[in-house]
């Protein structure tokens, strides 16, 4: 099984801040704004009561695309991907997590050969929240940002659409079934499995409740110097190379949207472990 640490949500370029990890722990991933995609933000639900434009709109009421700042408004429209939290939107019976690729990190992800039964790792931007004097939402002034893990999807499934693949009924809302992207040739859809390969009794793809083993950041430096465990070290990283470990931290490339790590039982075992452990909402 490979392992794939995949950078998905807001950016430096696209959003242009942390997203939230909520006072309860839940970790949302702002997708990044994308105006030709048909969701909107307002129509996102973070939790029970919030959507995503509700939570932007406290914390910051403009968002970064093409080096502008325009203000976030009720139709501002994102990219749900990946798309892992089955109370996000209202869903046509059958939905099952999934997660879209295209152009060059989707060529990276099939010279990896990246199949069925491997395992994404969601990581992003993030940084902790509090509620103000006034009950709005706030970025924690004692807190630094990271990078961290947000969630994961085991592979069950294969669709690429750019190729001429069937989109099921259930999928038609996503990004990359969008008809716009039907003619991408690259444009790959990764359908999570019903049940983990390895742990039945949790779900094939999910949302973490954050702790602190889903840091990567290691305390104390800039976001993408990491702190990996000990079996990170003899492992084969797509975008990285011997150079990449130093003394102390692990630097983690600035390009590059899929990470993939060869096979490599230790690391298996590490993602196993964490998603094992943690508290997951689906």
């Amino acid at each position: 099984m490979k392992v794939i640490l995949s950078r998905k949500g807001f950016d430096s370029a696209f959003g242009g801040y942390a997203s939230p990890i909520l006072p309860n722990g839940q970790m949302i991933s702002l997708p990044i704004p994308y105006k030709k995609d048909d969701i909107k933000y307002s129509e996102v639900k973070a939790d029970g009561s919030k959507t995503f434009y509700d939570l932007m709109k406290d914390l910051n009421p403009k968002i970064k695309s093409a080096n502008k700042w325009p203000d976030i408004d009720k139709d501002t429209r994102c990219h749900l991907d990946p798309d892992i939290y089955k109370k996000a939107i209202n869903r046509e019976p059958n939905w099952r997590p999934c997660s879209g690729q295209t152009g060059g990190p989707q060529g990276h992800l099939r010279k990896q050969e990246v199949r069925e039964g491997d395992l994404f790792i969601f990581f992003g931007w993030f940084r902790n929240t509090v509620y103000g004097d006034d009950g709005k939402l706030v970025f924690d002034p004692r807190e630094r940002d990271m990078q961290a893990i947000f969630g994961y999807l085991q592979i069950g499934e294969i669709i690429r659409v750019g190729q001429g693949g069937d989109v099921p009924k259930w999928m038609e809302y996503h990004p990359h079934a969008n008809i716009k992207r039907r003619n991408e040739k690259a444009n790959t859809i990764y359908i999570a499995r019903d049940n983990l390969s390895w742990n039945s009794s949790l779900p094939g793809a999910g949302r973490f409740t954050f702790n602190d083993k889903l840091v990567l950041t290691k305390k104390g430096l800039s976001r993408s110097k990491w702190d990996l465990p000990d079996c990170f070290r003899e492992a084969e990283i797509s975008y990285h190379n011997e150079n990449s470990l130093k003394d102390g931290y692990f630097q983690s490339a600035a390009i590059g949207q899929e990470f993939v790590i060869k096979d490599n039982e230790k690391v298996e075992d590490w993602a196993k472990s964490l998603i094992d452990e943690s508290q997951i909402d689906y």
